[in-house]
């Protein structure tokens, strides 16, 4: 079984920071039952975990430094997952306070080796590069293994044709990098222990 978290910080109901996250995992999700790439695929859990039920709990962590029941549950379904969707808004040309705080409310190497799909929404394409120098560096400063497909998607983006198709495009590619990643992935490769001779064996061996 693999376990996908995904994580969105929109702030309004409905999101699309969670409409782009939900499009992202499905197409993570189609990508890792591809049978065509040769890799036996498994059955896959999809986590929601939305920041902004949570936004006082996170404050309140980021100042106490305890986590309340509903935001422990939360974090616990992100580093405990086999891959992360991440996706937030851009303001002020950079992440929402909201997605940052609660990044910063985990342990420092709580997402080492994860595997992260990064996506962002903007009301202008002029916002594009944000996930790229204002999300990228956070989760490569956390040492998660970010996918080298990021989605931002602007407001034309859900409108007109031309930009739904590209989109469409952008959005199954990061898909099918971020199941990559999940096969490949330190977090599920086990641990095998070295095969140790005891020097007894090792004696026995040179006498004959």
């Amino acid at each position: 079984m693999t376990t996908i978290t995904v994580v969105s910080a929109g702030l309004s109901e409905p999101s699309s920071s969670r409409l782009l996250a939900d499009r992202l995992a499905d197409a993570a999700v189609t990508a890792l039952g591809d049978p065509d790439d040769g890799v036996p695929g498994g059955a896959t859990r999809v986590v929601h975990v939305d920041l902004r039920p949570l936004a006082h709990e996170i404050t309140d962590a980021m100042l106490t430094r305890f986590k309340p029941p509903a935001l422990g549950a939360a974090v616990a379904e992100v580093v405990e997952a086999d891959a992360v969707v991440f996706v937030a808004p851009v303001f002020t040309a950079g992440m929402s306070g909201l997605a940052k705080s609660f990044l910063d409310v985990l342990e420092t190497d709580a997402l080492v080796d994860m595997p992260v799909l990064l996506g962002a929404t903007g009301g202008s394409p002029r916002h594009s590069l944000t996930v790229e120098h204002g999300f990228r560096p956070v989760f490569s400063y956390l040492r998660a293994a970010v996918a080298p497909t990021a989605v931002f998607a602007a407001t034309e983006d859900w409108g007109d044709a031309e930009g739904v198709a590209a989109l469409d495009g952008r959005i199954r590619r990061a898909g099918a990098d971020l199941a990559h990643l999940v096969r490949t992935s330190r977090r599920r490769v086990p641990v095998t222990e070295p095969d140790v001779v005891d020097f007894g064996s090792l004696l026995e061996g040179l006498g004959q």
